[in-house]
């Protein structure tokens, strides 16, 4: 029995050290170092995430669907942009939280409303939804008690979000529905999400990025198993992490095979960037900026 046991912790703190840190948590376990051509840091302006009151704002909801994966009634926030018309078609940006998150994550960390109230008014982003759903597609899927145990939820949430969500904003919302006016990105446990998501359904997507994507993102040949495919359908692969992260390898390695086969592929090393939302701000800020523009 004793053997067992000790069986069951060692398989146990595996499993864990393959996982992604809790926001704000240093960033995962050593992994080995991924040599790559990163693309050139730009800072954000000053203010980039800050309140301005002489801006219009946009507007912040929750919205409950029916879940036919999960078997409940599941919630969503969403962010309406500034003057916001329902008779007007808007692209949508899916937009994923971390393992220790759920769907108030970002608002209540990444000041997103804030973000793209900025950018639109500037005109550096287009108008659009951005849907920030729970990730964890379980029956309880509050983020309490051992969440490193829940990545099977986190995997399961790909049947959720294709079959579930996305019909249900597409019939409550006035959106388009082709995949070129679609995109996902996300933190940490949500920035693999929408790696493995993203790039496993570019019929459904066109833009896919990742914030110090957590090890759950799947190794770059099963990610971009058709390089003709990607080159003719994928419209932006964007990518960041800290330097000072340790799931930096996450990006960079499949930043290295985008580079080896010639890919598109954009990968930010955040100088000094820790796992948390100074980098994830950072990401939005710059992720928003290049969606719907192709």
């Amino acid at each position: 029995m004793k053997k067992i046991l000790f069986s069951f912790a060692i398989i146990l703190l595996c499993t864990i050290s393959m996982m992604a840190q809790p926001p704000g948590g240093p960033g995962g376990f050593p992994m080995p170092e991924v040599k790559c051509d990163f693309d050139p840091y730009v800072e954000a302006p000053k203010g980039y995430d800050m309140d301005d009151l002489n801006i219009s704002h946009g507007t912040i909801e929750t919205v409950e669907y029916k879940s036919t994966t999960v078997g409940t009634i599941r919630k969503a926030t969403i962010y309406l942009p500034p003057k916001y018309n329902p008779k007007k078609k808007y692209p949508v940006f899916y937009l994923l939280h971390g393992i220790g998150g759920d769907e108030k994550e970002w608002l209540e960390g990444g000041a997103p409303n804030v973000i793209m109230d900025n950018l639109i008014a500037k005109g550096n982003a287009k108008e659009m939804i951005i849907v920030m759903p729970n990730g964890r597609a379980q029956e309880d899927d509050r983020p309490v008690g051992n969440v490193y145990l829940g990545s099977a939820a986190f995997a399961n949430f790909e049947f959720d979000l294709l079959n579930d969500l996305i019909p249900f904003i597409e019939g409550k919302y006035k959106v388009y529905t082709d995949r070129k006016h679609r995109a996902i990105a996300g933190l940490s446990m949500g920035g693999g999400q929408s790696l493995n998501f993203g790039l496993g359904h570019m019929d459904k997507f066109a833009y896919v990025g990742g914030f110090s994507s957590a090890p759950n993102t799947k190794m770059p040949e099963e990610l971009i198993p058709d390089v003709n495919k990607f080159r003719k359908q994928n419209s932006l692969l964007w990518m960041v992490c800290g330097t000072a992260d340790n799931l930096m390898y996450n990006s960079s390695r499949l930043k290295a095979f985008c580079d080896e086969k010639g890919i598109p592929c954009t990968c930010i090393a955040y100088p000094e960037g820790k796992h948390d939302f100074v980098v994830w701000r950072y990401g939005l800020y710059n992720f928003a900026q290049l969606i719907f523009k192709k």
